[in-house]
């Protein structure tokens, strides 16, 4: 029962849940943030009205995913004074600085314009209207930098001091702090993930009133525009997973050789892909695998010839380097995740290329499966962006901040077990009404579909005297 009770436990348990379900929200706002702009873009180049509607359309879903996201990003940020003080007050100085920026400069600009996008329909001419959702995608990617900046702190701690005296780290250099190699490299492929994730959203959604052959003119040129962003994002998110893996095995060795299950140091050919691994209970020989030679060096160093350091030897240099202790994460959760990543993320790209095909010169295929394929696609990229963050987080155990500061010495001293499982418990269930809530309002969105726009005022170039009421 004390096991049940430890409060470093149920902490990770708590902050992990709302960590994963937070960022369910993140993605779909940024992308679509984006689609919006778009689609209004769209609209005010050719006044068709296929365009006002899709921006309408998208807007509202757009503005409920925010809602929600703003309600569960807002807890996430309590959890680090509630539950993990400690991490809070060593290195609170450094980590809160990125933060800082994107609540008072990026989060800033995005509530303010987003809320002048909302009430601004029939008030703002036309060209400005259309630049509040563009500021207001370009506060949503800046609030994504910052975030991702300070997680680049607990990858790859730098710009930072250790005060003696007052037993913390302090800030030095706040622009080496925010071009952290990590950041750098993780910003683009999150954020053209986050472009996949909302493709997936517009694919489903078009798919399955094209399927039930409704709003035909509006759902045709959103259905190609999914896919077409579908393959693009998902072209460049590969292209800087490939970045973000070299400055990964740089700065974090073990997290790339336990995506392997590699235990020993390899070169060359035997520095190889694993496509599947079986290893012994305890954790620390493989028994079987099937593996893609070289491969593993390709992506690790970019050469065929390459050395990947292995889990057992990098263990054996973190002891020495540390101290006594396992510093390896849970093997087979980062094994999966990084595959399940990976291959969750193609699958969706694959869905997009054959619809392209598919569809190809105004076709529309007749076969019931492949609608429904389409429709069922949507939790691809998202359970991909989300095991993706699940390996991040994960392949940096056991540290909170790598070579810094362990998990376990970061808790929160004086909170009790029992008050974390009552507060986990509460947040769940909470979750879990709001997940309801969000599910119903998404899904009767998109059942209504598009509503009929008003004819644009073209003489003018004046937004119509209508007000779309989100």
């Amino acid at each position: 029962m004390n096991e049940w009770l430890d409060p470093l436990l149920l902490s990770r348990w708590q902050f992990g849940l709302t960590t994963v379900y937070h960022f369910l929200f993140v993605p779909l706002t940024i992308g679509l943030s984006l689609t919006v702009a778009i689609f209004q873009s769209a609209w005010v180049r050719t006044d068709k009205a296929k365009y006002l509607q899709l921006t309408h359309f998208f807007g509202k879903i757009f503005l409920i995913n925010f809602a929600m996201g703003v309600v569960t990003g807002i807890v996430q940020e309590f959890q680090f004074g509630m539950n993990w003080s400690t991490y809070s007050r060593f290195v609170g100085d450094v980590f809160g600085a990125p933060l800082a920026f994107e609540g008072i400069v990026a989060f800033f600009l995005e509530a303010t314009f987003i809320g002048l996008w909302i009430f601004g329909w029939d008030k703002l001419p036309r060209g400005l209207h259309l630049a509040t959702i563009w500021l207001t995608t370009v506060g949503s990617i800046a609030s994504a930098y910052f975030i991702l900046a300070a997680n680049a702190f607990m990858q790859n701690p730098i710009a930072f001091r250790i005060n003696e005296a007052r037993g913390r780290a302090e800030l030095t250099d706040i622009g080496e702090l925010l071009t952290n190699p990590i950041a750098l490299a993780s910003f683009p492929h999150t954020i053209f993930a986050c472009f996949m994730v909302s493709s997936g959203l517009i694919i489903s959604v078009a798919a399955w009133h094209l399927y039930r052959k409704q709003h035909a003119d509006t759902m045709r040129p959103a259905l190609k525009f999914g896919m077409w962003m579908m393959v693009i994002s998902g072209a460049l998110t590969t292209f800087f997973g490939d970045s973000l893996s070299l400055a990964m095995t740089a700065a974090q060795p073990m997290k790339m050789a336990a995506a392997e299950a590699m235990y020993q140091t390899a070169t060359g050919a035997h520095a190889s892909f694993s496509l599947f691994t079986l290893g012994t209970p305890d954790g620390v020989s493989e028994l079987f695998s099937v593996r893609i030679p070289y491969l593993l060096s390709f992506l690790s160093t970019h050469t065929l010839d390459g050395t990947v350091e292995g889990i057992n030897n990098l263990q054996s240099q973190y002891v020495q380097l540390y101290g006594p202790g396992d510093y390896t994460p849970t093997i087979w959760i980062t094994y999966w995740a990084f595959r399940w990543m990976i291959g969750l993320g193609i699958a969706h790209i694959l869905v997009a290329v054959v619809g392209l095909w598919l569809t190809r010169g105004g076709r529309t295929p007749a076969a019931a499966w492949v609608w429904k394929v389409a429709i069922w696609s949507f939790p691809f990229s998202l359970a991909s962006m989300s095991v993706g963050w699940i390996f991040t987080e994960m392949g940096r155990q056991p540290w909170l901040v790598f070579g810094l500061l362990k998990t376990e010495s970061g808790v929160s001293p004086n909170v009790s077990g029992l008050e974390i499982l009552i507060s986990l418990v509460a947040f769940t269930l909470i979750y879990g009404v709001l997940a309801v809530v969000e599910f119903r309002l998404i899904l009767r969105a998109v059942r209504q579909g598009p509503e009929d726009a008003p004819v644009p005022d073209s003489l003018t170039g004046e937004a119509p005297q209508r007000v779309t009421v989100y």
